[in-house]
Order: C-alpha cells, then sequence, then structure tokens
C-alpha cells in the first residue's frame, strides 16, 4: 500500500470538514478571513514540514523507501509527505469554524 492511497480517507474528511467550516463562514459573511486564516496557517504548515523533513531525512532519521511513494520529490521527501500539513490546515480551519460559539448572529 502506498502512503498517497493511505492518505486518501484522511484528505476525504478533511476537504469535507474545510467544506463545511467554508458554508458557515460564507453565511457569517466571513469567507474572506476564513480563507486568509488557512492559507496562512497552510504555508505555515508546508514550509516548516518541507525544511524539517528534509533535515530529519538527510541525518538519517528515517526513510519513506521508494516502492510506497510515488517517486517525485521535493529535495528529499516525497509529495506525500506534504499532504499531512496540507490536509491538517484544513481540518484545523474547518474544525475551528464550526465549533466557534458566534454562530447565532452575535458578533464578536
Amino acid at each position: 500500500m502506498t502512503y498517497l492511497l493511505m492518505s486518501v480517507p484522511f484528505v476525504a474528511v478533511g476537504m469535507v470538514v474545510f467544506a463545511l467550516g467554508a458554508v458557515r463562514a460564507s453565511r457569517r459573511h466571513d469567507l474572506p478571513q476564513y480563507l486568509r486564516g488557512w492559507a496562512g496557517a497552510a504555508a505555515c504548515l508546508l514550509i516548516l514540514t518541507a525544511i524539517f523533513d528534509n533535515a530529519m531525512m538527510a541525518a538519517g532519521f528515517f526513510d519513506f523507501g521508494d516502492g510506497h511513494t510515488t517517486g517525485i520529490r521535493l529535495g528529499l521527501i516525497p509529495l506525500e509527505d506534504l499532504l499531512y500539513p496540507a490536509v491538517g490546515s484544513l481540518l484545523l480551519a474547518g474544525a475551528l469554524e464550526l465549533l466557534d460559539g458566534r454562530g447565532r448572529g452575535e458578533r464578536a
């Protein structure tokens, strides 16, 4: 089984939660702020993952192996390694929006 295939359910859940959060933010007229918050978090997570995972792989702490990846790499890390922070940012943004208590007309 490849890392990409193992990630499919995680990606699907992340996209659903993010979409539900986007719908809620849109109803509250906060969609641009919602998208900016997600984009900022995603950029930070992706940059940090690329830097530190490359450093850890260069140090020999771990390896993904060639048989379980697509073979596309960003430095030393396989492209699939960036799915985790990308989807994590989707889940984080969506969950924070859905769990926010300002949904009944009041605005902060």
